[in-house]
Parts: C-alpha cells; sequence; structure tokens
C-alpha cells in the first residue's frame, strides 16, 4: 500500500430537506483520486457558480430571485454543498451566491454526488437526497481495497447500479408556467445506455493512488461545454447525393435531444470545395426558443416554445440542399453550436465574452465525389 496522505480538514455543512449534513471538501479527495480529481477540478460541475460561469451569471444577474428576493434559489443545483442551502430554498429567506464562501465554491462537489443515497420525483424538479453517513461514499465500482478513509458502497443504491444517478438535477425543470425548460426524457430503466455510459465513459488511468487500476470513469463529465468529442460517436453524418441535389443525413443516436438546453443554438455548416474554389451553401440551424406572448423570455417568465427544430433522441434529420454535386467534388460539413444563441448575446450582455461567442465544433467530415 502507497504511504497515506494528509488531508484538508475543511468540511461542508448544509442543511436539507432531510437533515443536516456535512460535506468533505473535494480537494479531500485529491490525495487519492488525483486523476479523477484533474478531470473533475476542469469539469462544469467544479465551476457550476455564478462567478465561474460567465454565462450562468449573464442569467442569474437578471434573475427575479437576484433582483427582488436576494435568494439563490439556483443553489439547488448550482451549488448544493452549499453551507447555507436551506436558505437558498426556503420561501423567503434571504442567502446569495458567495465567491468568498468556501462551501459555495465546492458547487457540485465529489461528496455531495457521492453522498446521493436516493432520488425524489417530482413534477417541477427532482430533489436528491442524501446520505446522513459522511463517511460513506455510493459508486458503481468496487475494488478489492477498502478505502482507510471512507465506506465504499456499490450495491446498495439503484441509481448508481443503473447508471443515472444524474436525474435528481439532469432529468427536468418545469418553470411556474409549467413549461418545461430542459429536459433529457431519460428512462432511469434504461439497460443499455444511460448518462454514465455516455458521459462518463470509461478512459485509461487508475481511480486510485491506493490501488492501481488500468481505468476509470471519466469524471470530466462530457458535455455542450467540455469534452463534447467523447460523445461524437453517438451522432452520425451521411450523405445522400442525386441527380440536382443531395441531402446531409445527421442522425443522433442518443437517448436525449442534441442540445438540451434553451439557450444552445446548434449550427450545420455546408461548403463544396470545387477545383480549389470554395463554395459556402446554406448553413442549418437547430433551436429551440421559448418565450411569452409571441416574443422570446427568460427561462422563468417564458410559458411556451416558440419554435423548436432541434435534432430530437433518436431522430435522423434529412438536410436538402439544391446543388448539383460533380465529380471530384468535395463537400465538407461541419455540425457544432453555439452556449448561447448568438441573438441573445447582447440582451444577456454576453457579445464580449468569449465563452458565449465560441462555436464548438462537434464532428466534422468530408465526403468526395
Amino acid at each position: 500500500m502507497k504511504k497515506l496522505f494528509l488531508f484538508l480538514s475543511l468540511t461542508i455543512i448544509i442543511f436539507a430537506n432531510d437533515g443536516v449534513h456535512e460535506f468533505a471538501s473535494s480537494q479531500e479527495c485529491q490525495a487519492c483520486h488525483p486523476k479523477i480529481y484533474e478531470e473533475y477540478y476542469g469539469s462544469m460541475h467544479a465551476n457550476a457558480t455564478p462567478d465561474k460561469d460567465p454565462i450562468h451569471k449573464a442569467v442569474w444577474d437578471k434573475h427575479p430571485h437576484n433582483k427582488k428576493l436576494s435568494q439563490y434559489s439556483c443553489g439547488k443545483c448550482h451549488s448544493p454543498a452549499a453551507d447555507n442551502l436551506d436558505k437558498m430554498l426556503t420561501e423567503g429567506a434571504k442567502a446569495m451566491p458567495d465567491p468568498a464562501n468556501a462551501t459555495h465554491q465546492e458547487a457540485i462537489s465529489c461528496a455531495y454526488c457521492h453522498r446521493i443515497q436516493s432520488i425524489q420525483k417530482h413534477t417541477q424538479s427532482n430533489t436528491n437526497i442524501i446520505s446522513k453517513d459522511k463517511k460513506s461514499y455510493y459508486g458503481s465500482t468496487r475494488s478489492s481495497l477498502d478505502s482507510p478513509y471512507h465506506k465504499i458502497m456499490t450495491k446498495e443504491n439503484e441509481h448508481f447500479a443503473n447508471g443515472n444517478v444524474c436525474i435528481g438535477c439532469h432529468s427536468h425543470n418545469v418553470n411556474k408556467s409549467g413549461l418545461n425548460l430542459c429536459s433529457t426524457n431519460v428512462n432511469d430503466e434504461m439497460s443499455k445506455s444511460n448518462c454514465v455510459s455516455c458521459h462518463m465513459p470509461k478512459v485509461e488511468g487508475s481511480f486510485s493512488s491506493i490501488m492501481e487500476t488500468k481505468e476509470h470513469s471519466f469524471h470530466g463529465f462530457a458535455g455542450a461545454h467540455y469534452n463534447s468529442d467523447m460523445l461524437s460517436k453517438y451522432v452520425d453524418i451521411s450523405i445522400l447525393r442525386n441527380i440536382d441535389h443531395f441531402i446531409v443525413n445527421v442522425d443522433n443516436r442518443s437517448s436525449h435531444a442534441l442540445l438540451l438546453h434553451p439557450m444552445r443554438m446548434a449550427v450545420l455548416k455546408i461548403n463544396v470545395l470545387r477545383e480549389g474554389k470554395t463554395i459556402e451553401l446554406e448553413k442549418e440551424v437547430f433551436v429551440r426558443v421559448i418565450g411569452k406572448d409571441g416574443k422570446p423570455a427568460m427561462p422563468w417568465a417564458a410559458d411556451t416554445t416558440l419554435k423548436d427544430t432541434m435534432i430530437q433522441a433518436n431522430e435522423k434529420r434529412e438536410v436538402k440542399r439544391d446543388f448539383k454535386l460533380q465529380k471530384s467534388d468535395k463537400v465538407n460539413v461541419v455540425l457544432g453550436w453555439f452556449l448561447v444563441n448568438p441573438k441573445a448575446l447582447k440582451s444577456l450582455g454576453l457579445e464580449n465574452e468569449k465563452v458565449a461567442k465560441e462555436f464548438h465544433v462537434f464532428k466534422k467530415q468530408t465526403f468526395t465525389f
């Protein structure tokens, strides 16, 4: 056994609906799980708070709970390890995100996720129920060696076993108007695919410094922000050539829509390379726009979906272009997205924010005829 490490003594206390909880800081996990911690530290789970995520901050700055109530209700999923989470979720209480509060900056911490004991399903959004045993962690893989610092439980939790422990926060979010803002439509009884199998695939490297393994589950959480290349295998692109036109087929083989958040916008870029010249064809946009009174609106105000062209789960979308391909033509296809619909940048004050303006290339292919 490798030598033991000293741990940071910080603990995090939160008061939730099911009692008082103390959480070890994520930095404590680093000593025994350095590779996993490195991945986690660069993920959106570790950077979900307003001061770390400029897009989330732009939305929070306009939120009525910020302007009128001084209550960070987003904390339920964005900083669930906060020491005043109870006030963030209690009507009439005041509790704002604090960059100087270490428990707030834990965001979605290692200990928080690995102590999700069960998930209560509700119409508006689900709720994670946290284990009261701060020294016991749930997981999907058990080594032959127990940790000297905590218990390892792998058979006691159905949500870790079926890989859909994420649905406490990522299942759905329904606003007061009854509009489902963001839904994965995940069936937590799926056997072949689940949240973990796609977004936390097995990668090289040991999960622990105490016991060496060849691989571990990726804790950078592949998604729209980071590591989306890990998900590209679930989307196929092909071309069907006809006499006077061609069709680009985008086959989404995942169990949910290509992009979930209504703020996102996917774009299919198509050009033809002919005799050294590039011919740009019309882009195809995939987007879901929510609104009120016929106009786009913020999530808390929207009561309807104004437009929805997003590629859905298990959908094969055909994109036709009236262009006659010739021998030796090369068709370049790029599928990617903006984290913020360019039309919303100015209203959110994000027109100069790189992360909001950047086009994320998801998949690109070249077809030669």
